[in-house]
């Protein structure tokens, strides 16, 4: 998997580096209030909505911001977790409950509200209404346990299966009580779903990887999630202790401000929406 990142790195003799301090005494160090916040972040759109931060509103807030690309949605906490990153900005509270379980991680959403949600649809090149999938038809999901459960969810509530009670946000295709089209599915790394496209009859994909793939939710999908009470809205996140830098404190207040919002609803026309 491909990874965008930028790394410096700065070479001190110990003894230059006592003569620096001992001339000019303490400077912020790396994690200090005036160094950049570095932020992990998925290409679209989270991404490209830091860097509009970055662009419009970062420098008026007296905050120097540093935007990390990742393309997966593991590296992004891992390098939060062993500190990496200052931050990440990719993910919903499922997905990350998910991931502190499986991984001892103890990554937090920063307080302050969810910024966005990209509403998982269903794709087809093969049919152009949920009603005409043909029995025994292939559908590809997600394979990450929230995602796939996700996935599921929005099947069954567009009549296409039905889960048992309480399946709930772990749901895997093993806790379908009614499958009456005999669909198969095919689970694979969220990323890679969109590409699967032409071999399968459709495809349950991630709001971002929909938009990477020229995928629009509001225009091209068969069936989309409402944003209404859903709990998949992303959100600033940092490894605890963190929430109480003063840097992320005035990025998560500028992500969930009117501007950001405005910039949301006018460059992505309901392909994601804003959460606050």
């Amino acid at each position: 998997m491909r990874h965008t990142t930028r790394t410096t790195t700065v070479a001190l003799a110990a003894g230059a580096l006592a003569l620096a301090l001992t001339a000019c005494g303490s400077t912020s160090g790396a994690d200090g209030a005036d160094a950049p916040l570095v932020v992990a972040a998925s290409p679209t759109p989270h991404a490209e909505i830091l860097n509009y931060v970055k662009d419009h509103l970062a420098k008026k807030a007296g905050l120097e911001l540093e935007v990390k690309e990742f393309t997966d949605y593991v590296t992004p906490n891992t390098a939060t977790q062993d500190g990496s990153v200052d931050a990440n900005y990719f993910q919903h509270k499922p997905y990350l409950d998910d991931f502190n379980k499986k991984n001892g991680t103890d990554i937090v959403p920063v307080p302050g509200g969810t910024v966005h949600l990209e509403p998982l649809g269903v794709y087809s090149r093969a049919v152009h209404t949920l009603i005409a999938l043909k029995d025994g038809a292939t559908v590809s999901l997600p394979n990450d346990t929230t995602n796939e459960a996700r996935a599921l969810e929005l099947l069954d509530g567009n009549g296409l299966i039905r889960l048992r009670p309480g399946a709930g946000q772990e749901a895997t295709p093993k806790d379908i009580a009614d499958n009456p089209r005999h669909i198969r599915f095919k689970e694979l790394e969220a990323a890679q779903v969109p590409r699967s496209l032409g071999d399968v009859d459709a495809a349950v994909i991630n709001g971002n990887y929909a938009l990477e793939a020229h995928l629009n939710p509001a225009e091209d999908a068969l069936a989309a999630e409402s944003a209404t009470n859903n709990p998949y809205a992303n959100f600033l996140a940092v490894k605890k202790g963190g929430e109480n830098d003063p840097r992320v404190r005035k990025l998560a207040k500028l992500l969930t401000s009117p501007q950001v919002r405005k910039f949301i609803e006018e460059t992505y026309d309901g392909a994601v929406v804003p959460a606050s």
